[in-house]
């Protein structure tokens, strides 16, 4: 059973790609860096544009966490990596994620996410328009 917040959370399919599987037959750990990656790519800049919004800038992840529950093998349909926000603050967020199908969650994960100013190269405050973004997503 997959334990469920009250947060809205943003849903990305991700398919496994052969290169994913490793010798043993399942997805090598590192490649689901990669699954969390593409998730938080499309919840932070791809899906602001479709909403008519700006994406987020100059962010960086500060800390991943992962926790592996169960193999998952090369399939032709794709799993689903759901992200949610659980800690909001004004420089810094945490996303947590389940990487998962029907069958139950193969992944657990967190990210602290930083607000970068690149030509500064420090720190900067999370926008208003950011914020609220966010708090869609925040549990």
């Amino acid at each position: 059973m997959v334990e469920r917040t009250s947060a809205e959370r943003h849903v990305h399919p991700r398919t496994v790609r052969f290169a994913d599987v490793d010798s043993q037959g399942h997805v090598n750990n590192v490649r689901f860096l990669d699954y969390l990656e593409d998730a938080r790519f499309a919840m932070l800049s791809i899906d602001p544009v479709r909403e008519g919004g700006e994406p987020f800038k100059g962010m960086v992840v500060t800390r991943h966490e992962v926790d592996y529950r169960r193999p998952l093998g090369f399939r032709a349909e794709p799993v689903r990596v759901e992200t949610w926000v659980t800690e909001l603050r004004t420089v810094r967020f945490t996303l947590e994620y389940e990487i998962l199908d029907e069958a139950g969650v193969y992944v657990t994960a967190k990210s602290v996410i930083a607000a970068y100013d690149v030509e500064r190269a420090a720190p900067r405050r999370l926008s208003e328009n950011e914020l609220l973004y966010l708090k869609r997503y925040q549990a």
